[in-house]
């Protein structure tokens, strides 16, 4: 397959790349600054520019664009960056491939269980509606976007993922210094559920997507067993050796990070692979440990 990925700098593209072309995969990136070589294809998403002549003959495009969510306090500028970096990059690819007369068969757009907002105790899947706040609003947006794609005839795939374990990147990449100091812990309450998932899965559920003619709509990209924030902490801490005996009050969270920690480290998400599994995907890590295990030796 001809396969062309936005976003292939972050987490999830970094590792997906390269596990696309062991496959044997063409795989192009597009890229913000001048095409380089015949894998990169030049775009600049906030001003719609894309040369729909360049995609010609693509099988599949996989959108992970995106600025970071968690890179630091929701300032009202950075919510507008955080919402139109995620708006222009999936309208720029949908209104391109809408035009062409030989689209791509499938589209895969990257979103997050952040779409279900602060849940509580409450399971949710795949058909539970969005919840409330900015990160559910954006969420709901950019899927609302990527769903455009349907409409033009592409099978539509929106990645809905958890907290993606990887010691390079993501929350885990952040947390680990402070761990093997031996200065974690719990962060507020810590019974708050954490939908998590491995950069193993993560992958393995894009390409389990690419593959599955039954995959589309919202796919939750989580591991089948949500741990509490308690657990997750004390968990890696175990991993490292180290104790974990300096929680976090929300108090201080709050008073850090704003509103980006009441809607990401101290919202409650406990999110089931509902679709993923029935559409036969086996997951590589089920176990918390193990998955931590893997991501810290490498």
């Amino acid at each position: 397959m001809k396969i062309v990925i936005a976003g292939a700098s972050g987490l999830i593209g970094r590792a997906l790349l390269p596990a696309l072309r062991d496959r044997g995969h063409e795989v192009i990136r597009l890229v913000r600054i001048p095409a380089r070589g015949a894998d990169e294809i030049f775009w600049r998403p906030e001003n719609r520019e894309l040369d729909g002549e360049q995609l010609v003959g693509t099988d599949a495009i996989i959108n992970l664009a995106g600025e970071n969510i968690a890179g630091g306090r929701w300032t009202a500028a950075r919510r507008e960056r955080i919402l139109a970096s995620r708006v222009d990059a999936t309208r720029t690819l949908v209104t391109t491939c809408a035009k062409m007369k030989q689209k791509a068969t499938v589209f895969i757009n990257a979103s997050a269980v952040g779409f279900y907002g602060d849940a509580g105790d409450d399971e949710v899947t795949e058909a539970s509606p969005a919840g409330h706040g900015f990160l559910p609003e954006t969420c709901l947006i950019w899927e609302t976007n990527a769903e455009s794609a349907a409409r033009a005839g592409m099978r539509t795939v929106l990645l809905r993922f958890g907290v993606v374990l990887a010691a390079n990147g993501g929350a885990l990449a952040k947390m680990l210094p402070v761990f093997r100091l031996g200065l974690g812990g719990r962060m507020g309450a810590g019974s708050q559920w954490m939908s998590w998932v491995s950069i193993d899965d993560a992958v393995g559920a894009a390409m389990h997507a690419l593959d599955h003619s039954a995959c589309s709509g919202a796919v939750n990209v989580v591991a089948p067993e949500p741990v509490t924030n308690a657990d997750f902490t004390a968990t890696l801490a175990r991993v490292l050796n180290r104790p974990a005996a300096f929680p976090v009050p929300s108090w201080l969270l709050r008073a850090v990070f704003g509103q980006m920690a009441v809607e990401t480290i101290l919202a409650s998400t406990r999110a089931r692979p509902g679709r993923l599994s029935a559409t036969g995907y086996v997951f590589r890590f089920t176990d918390l440990e193990a998955a931590l295990r893997a991501a810290v030796a490498r």
